[in-house]
């Protein structure tokens, strides 16, 4: 396995080709071990992996400390090689529920002193709202943003979720190095509009969901029994026929996978890897069995005949269902 590097957008920081997304560490995806979570981070730095992905809501807190751990515990040159990604601004309940966004300046500044504490660093290295509050412009987050930036405790403006108009008025506001967007073999909406600005602008992509949380990584079944607490227990695509549907797809997948000797996991991401230099795919590895295999994902080098296959056997538009429940999709930008 070689690590190779990409650059964070015209403005941010060289980083691995790879970035390990932390959350169903804390949340969200069932129950996680704690020990192996820790391996986990360490393991990845250890293998040349540079970007560390969390939000201050990840289990409330817990992911942030999660990793705050796992960097005191790891070797000074590793630690001091990590980058850490941070969304802000969900609003938890102690139920766990969801109750809207807050991207008010003041929030901003709040929620960002916490993280520092709850990660034991001095900066944050990206900075971003999970997602656009309604009530507040965009300005005015992004605006506050650039004022921790220019106070030293955040380094570089990050976007998370919204459209094309809304990262061209942050970008108009302070300079953004990256957006962080679902994006993956049968989430592509992106392309349209949103890529083609960011690409305009300079701004990165970190990519997250490119295993759709599971379920084109080769080893999510029909009849696998899922958690009240995991979030793909509500999701429309692990529902019913979509379900069935989305991993005829799989399938279709795992045949060209097999013909490159590779997994089903590795030739979807390295699909995404495919996309552009600008596109940084988020591996949300909990395991280091899986986050071994993700790596393997570098080595995978797919040919226009690799790319026209993958092309028919999963088109853009394949996916049955929605990526979200309806709630949550009100909350995306398209």
């Amino acid at each position: 396995m070689t690590m190779h590097t990409r650059t964070l957008g015209t403005t941010g920081p060289r980083i691995s080709a790879l970035g390990l997304g932390c959350m169903g560490m804390s949340a969200l995806y069932g129950e996680a071990d704690r020990t192996e979570s820790i391996a986990t981070v360490h393991a990845a730095l250890e293998a040349g992996v540079t970007l560390l992905d969390t939000g201050d809501f990840y289990g409330m807190g817990h992911n942030e400390m999660l990793i705050g751990e796992a960097l005191r515990t790891a070797p000074a040159a590793r630690r001091e090689q990590a980058l850490v990604s941070v969304k802000f601004g969900a609003l938890r309940d102690p139920d766990g529920g969801w109750s809207g966004y807050d991207g008010r300046p003041a929030a901003v500044k709040n929620f960002a002193a916490y993280s520092l504490q709850r990660l034991g660093v001095d900066h944050i290295d990206v900075y971003r709202i999970a997602r656009l509050d309604p009530d507040v412009p965009i300005e005015e987050t992004v605006g506050a943003i650039a004022e921790l930036v220019e106070r030293g405790y955040v380094r570089h403006i990050g976007l998370s979720e919204v459209g094309a108009e809304t990262i061209r008025r942050a970008a108009a506001t302070a300079p953004v190095s990256d957006l962080q967007i679902e994006y993956s073999l049968i989430s592509r909406g992106i392309e349209d509009e949103i890529l083609p600005a960011t690409r305009e602008l300079g701004i990165g992509i970190t990519a997250y969901g490119v295993l759709s949380r599971g379920l084109i990584s080769g080893h999510f079944t029909a009849d696998r029994q899922l958690a009240a607490n995991d979030f793909r227990a509500h999701s429309p695509r692990f529902q019913g026929e979509n379900l069935r549907h989305n991993l005829d797809l799989v399938e279709a997948l795992r045949k060209i996978a097999e013909q490159k000797g590779v997994t089903v996991a590795q030739i979807a991401i390295a699909w995404v890897l495919s996309r552009g230099e600008d596109i940084v795919p988020l591996v949300g590895a909990r395991r280091r069995d899986r986050l071994t295999e993700a790596l393997g994902a570098l080595d995978v080098t797919l040919d226009e005949t690799d790319l026209a296959g993958i092309e028919r056997a999963v088109p853009a538009g394949a996916a049955a269902g929605e990526r979200y429940p309806a709630e949550q999709m009100a909350h995306v930008e398209r």
